[in-house]
């Protein structure tokens, strides 16, 4: 599965399927909460967090080429992520694009 996030594959002709998505919601326990929020009394990464989001872009990545593949897809185009906090310590990843089929 080839994944760009430009609207177009240099040498290939495809017709678009539709949009896919995938997401996930993932949160750090409260443990690691707790000494992340002491870091930032200090400054500097949020390592947990780090590893949280970067857990969560490749599930919602996973879960949008699954999607794309159950289409029959060869690609996903215009691929795209967004996150939003959904509670203290909790975000959703969303990843999203076009799939298509090559021609």
């Amino acid at each position: 599965m080839i994944l760009v996030n430009t609207d177009y594959i240099s040498g290939k002709n495809f017709e678009m399927l539709g949009m896919v998505k995938g997401s996930t919601i993932q949160s750090k326990n409260l443990g690691r909460d707790i000494t992340q929020s002491f870091k930032t009394l200090v400054g500097g990464e949020l390592k947990a967090y780090t590893e949280m989001m970067n857990e969560a872009r490749a599930l919602a990545t996973k879960r949008m080429v699954e999607e794309a593949e159950n289409l029959g897809a060869d690609a996903v185009v215009n691929v795209r992520y967004s996150s939003a906090s959904v509670m203290a310590g909790a975000a959703e990843v969303i990843a999203y694009g076009t799939a298509v089929k090559f021609v």
